[in-house]
């Protein structure tokens, strides 16, 4: 079978068994600050199976895209060596909220596989939780009576916790598991060994294909467990893996999921993927070609999905996840140049149909993609040669551990290249001081990031919360329910959940509210407001002294008004930019806060200062029209796209949305706006610049910022005529000095010209004769161009010279090398290589050609010990 028929036939066999179909979320999650990438089929229903929300079907079928990189979930350094985890994968699942349980789960299961997929009932194991004492949960005998109905029960295997209990963290809903396990090997294994022994021992061929979760249970934070009032079935099985067992084939990686990508790797190095490696090079090469298969996937779709690599959070991960695919085609796979983005076009081809972001995204994504590489590859130049500076500084064998990790946290250098580079030459580095940096680093990072988080105390049941704050910023609340946190970075905070709250949450690129919550006695600040599995989080220091009492939320008007300004001006500079640059213009990422606007686009070129002045006319001219707000709440998705409203990639969008419309601007928008475009006041850009390969970042302010900047502008060129001595025309003034200093500046190039010739003759004189060498070191009273001038000059006296200048020029010193071509053709001199260790004297460094190089450096008092260096080096 095909894999995109496996997909369809998994889907269908669900929708006729009563499962609404639901579309993948994206990939990198953006309302859910505790998790940064969807790790598993169940993260976009957390809110459902907490009962922060009503999904909109009992039963919910999908095939999600997941990510598992980072946290508790990091395949990331398995990927490649062995042929079935992966960075990026598909989890098919089924869903119900209590509807049905563990009987219809298992047995349509059991079907799926054994009557419409075929498998053998002869190769399947399944797995029970065997119970936990220690934590009174019991043997789950209600799944192993259904189990043994179905099949022999010396194939039905006893789990422990750690492969049998799922949960979704530290706390909150959890429950038994029932895994569902193929043997694939053949028949001669099979008799050597049983199946049976292999489950959940990592065998390649004896792999876990289906996990049944059955969520019973609610952790709570002194890791007791409770009841839940409803429950649940969770399940996933990983669509590679199902394809690996349906095709026949012994790896994921030999499946048509993997195969049209490998096929062009190979036409793009030149080596051969191998399904069984004869030899060591062979298996460096096979799993190079499996990293990269794997990898171009999971950084493809995140980029499709909106994630740009940056060097922090998410953005961080996808370029690890690249850096970590070109590294390995880079040492095994000899490629030195760009060459995984041309992998796009295939992935797009072969999951368009079904995933048609990355078709619609695949010109941006290919862009980005080889914008990395091409960085990266920089890096890995720079970082050799750093290397090597690295070596030529060790005495013996083995090079620091400390240095060897300087070079991989602050150039990204990685360590198992520097490992290869240095084996090569005979050397080793300090492994264990290596590893005792990066435990260091790893400590201080999750220290940094380290939250303990106490249960919730309810006070209202149900879900009786709701958001008023579009209509009004003050509201009469309760709390419905709060909890304290406790974290490394904030201290102690504790967040509230308020009954009918004005608070606005951080989402859509929007800041969330700021403001206090009042009662007769006291005033209670709200820092900061979040949005968490559908409940609206109100931060404070502090709880009220009485949590059950009535209260009034306040929200802050003014930082509200600043944001909203900037919120709808970014929706006009959206239609600006689209009616200015054209259509291929989309929103790439946003930052909406009281004092400014941030907007990331794509385009594929500089945005000029004649555009930059189009689009701000653009948006001050909607501004100046006064157009009203035209809101429109809860109306179909459907039904908003087709009356023009712009829905962004990347975003998760329910049945019914909200529509923003201001004149011929229409979006797709949770945020909050004002009520007429003349409330912005004026619209002004302050920066544009590129952020990644294809996308633009445009910086702007409105309102009070603008009337801010103006005042701030009209105080500077007030000073300027100040200085000026007020002259009439300020403009004719500047342009005038401008002249007068460009007049003096060729005065002094030419005095300082002559000044350089007058040099040589008093030179000359001290040249002197050092092992055949026509040697001078010299601290100059020049600038660094007469300090080039001048070594020019004086290597017309002859064939084989060796000259060293050094100069400081306001404190910043300078050496200038100066080696005839003669003498570097016979004695095999480099006066680049001379400069970068003089340069060591001076705190500095720099280069240049073999005849000509120039160091600078931040300490003049070490001009003398480099010119003595140089002497003893012609020595």
């Amino acid at each position: 079978m095909k894999s995109q028929d496996i997909r369809k036939q998994f889907l269908q066999f669900f929708a006729d068994r009563g499962h609404l179909i639901v579309p993948s979320a994206p990939i990198v999650t953006k309302d859910d600050p505790t998790l940064m990438f969807n790790n598993s089929g169940m993260a976009q229903f957390k809110e459902y199976f907490l009962g922060n929300a009503t999904p909109k079907s009992k039963r919910i079928a999908d095939t999600q895209k997941c990510l598992r990189v980072s946290g508790k979930h990091n395949d990331l350094e398995d990927v490649g060596f062995d042929t079935y985890h992966h960075t990026m994968f598909e989890m098919l699942g089924n869903w119900s909220f209590g509807d049905y349980f563990k009987k219809e789960a298992i047995n349509w299961a059991w079907e799926l596989l054994t009557e419409v997929y075929k498998v053998p009932k002869d190769i399947i194991y399944v797995s029970v939780f065997e119970g936990s004492p220690e934590e009174n949960v019991p043997f789950d005998q209600e799944a192993y009576d259904i189990w043994k109905e179905l099949i022999d029960e010396d194939r039905i295997i006893l789990g422990n916790k750690k492969d049998n209990f799922w949960e979704m963290g530290d706390q909150g809903p959890c429950g038994p598991c029932s895994e569902i396990h193929v043997d694939i090997r053949s028949a001669d294994e099979k008799a050597l060994i049983s199946g049976k022994s292999l489950v959940n021992n990592d065998h390649p061929q004896v792999v876990e294909i289906w996990n049944n979760v059955f969520m019973e249970f609610n952790r709570k934070a002194d890791r007791s467990l409770e009841k839940l009032p409803a429950q649940h079935v969770d399940t996933g099985m990983g669509f590679e893996r199902l394809c690996m067992v349906l095709q026949g084939v012994q790896s994921n990686y030999d499946t048509d999921v993997f195969t049209p990508l490998i096929e062009k790797i190979e036409s793009l190095t030149g080596k051969k993927y191998t399904i069984k490696a004869a030899n060591d090079e062979e298996e460096k090469i096979n799993i190079a070609i499996r990293v990269v298969a794997d990898h171009v996937r999971a950084v493809a779709f995140a980029i499709a999905d909106g994630q740009l690599p940056s060097n922090g959070g998410a953005g961080y991960v996808i370029r690890r996840i690249l850096r970590r695919a070109i590294r390995y085609g880079f040492t095994f796979l000899d490629i030195k140049e760009p060459f995984i983005n041309e992998l796009v076009g295939v992935l797009a081809a072969q999951m368009g149909e079904f995933f048609p972001e990355i078709k619609s995204q695949q010109s941006l994504v290919t862009n980005v993609i080889r914008e990395e590489e091409a960085s990266f590859l920089r890096t890995l130049d720079q970082g050799l040669q750093l290397l090597d500076n690295v070596i030529a500084q060790t005495q013996g064998n083995e090079v620091s551990g400390a240095k060897a990790f300087e070079l991989y946290d602050t150039f990204g250098f990685p360590e198992d290249l520097t490992a290869l580079i240095l084996k090569e030459k005979g050397l080793d580095y300090n492994k264990e001081e290596f590893d005792f940096e990066l435990l260091k680093q790893k400590t201080r990072s999750r220290a940094a990031s380290e939250v303990a988080k106490d249960d919730w105390v309810i006070l209202v049941e149900g879900n009786t919360e709701s958001f008023v704050g579009y209509d009004q910023l003050e509201n009469e609340v309760k709390i419905t329910r709060y909890r304290k946190i406790d974290s490394a970075k904030e201290g102690v905070q504790y967040q509230l959940v308020l009954s009918a709250t004005p608070f606005y949450p951080e989402g859509g690129g929007q800041v969330g509210d700021r403001g206090v919550l009042k009662s007769a006695n006291e005033s209670i600040e709200i820092v900061d407001t979040k949005k968490e599995n559908n409940l609206i989080l109100h931060i404070t220091k502090s709880l009220p002294e009485n949590v059950e009492g009535g209260f009034t939320a306040v929200v802050n008007a003014k930082l509200r008004d600043e944001s909203q300004s900037n919120h709808t001006a970014t929706h006009l500079l959206h239609q600006a930019l689209r009616s200015i640059l054209g259509t291929h213009v989309e929103q790439k990422g946003s930052l909406v806060s009281p004092n400014y606007l941030r907007f990331d686009f794509s385009h594929f070129s500089k945005v000029t200062e004649e555009q930059l002045k189009e689009v701000e006319d653009f948006v001050n001219a909607r501004i100046q029209e006064h157009l009203p707000l035209i809101e429109r709440r809860n109306i179909p998705f459907k039904q908003a796209v087709e009356e023009g409203a712009m829905a962004l990639f990347g975003e998760k969008y329910g049945d019914s949305v909200r529509a923003i419309k201001f004149g011929n601007s229409m979006e797709l928008c949770g945020g909050t706006h004002v009520k007429n475009t003349a409330d912005i006041w004026h619209f002004k850009i302050i920066s544009e610049g590129a952020v990644a390969a294809g996308i633009r970042r445009i910086e702007a302010i409105t309102g009070n910022a603008v009337k801010d900047f103006f005042a701030g502008q009209e105080k500077a060129l007030d000073e300027i005529k100040a200085t000026l001595k007020n002259p009439q025309d300020t403009l004719k003034a500047v342009v005038s000095l401008q002249d007068e200093n460009a007049k003096l500046k060729k005065q002094l190039e030419t005095l300082l010209r002559d000044k350089a010739k007058n040099l040589k003759g008093e030179l000359a004189t001290e040249i002197q004769e050092i092992n055949g060498v026509q040697f001078l070191a010299k601290h100059v009273p020049l600038d660094p161009t007469g300090a080039k001038d001048l070594a020019y000059e004086l290597g017309t006296l002859g064939t084989n010279l060796f000259i060293v200048l050094a100069t400081a020029e306001e404190g910043k010193p300078m050496l200038t090398c100066y080696i005839s071509k003669e003498l570097v053709a016979a004695k095999g001199l480099n006066a680049g290589t001379v400069v970068k260790e003089l340069g060591k004297f001076i705190q500095g460094g720099g280069g240049g050609q073999p005849f000509f190089a120039t160091a600078g450096g931040k300490k003049p008092e070490g001009i003398n010990e480099a010119l003595e260096a140089a002497v003893n080096f012609v020595k």
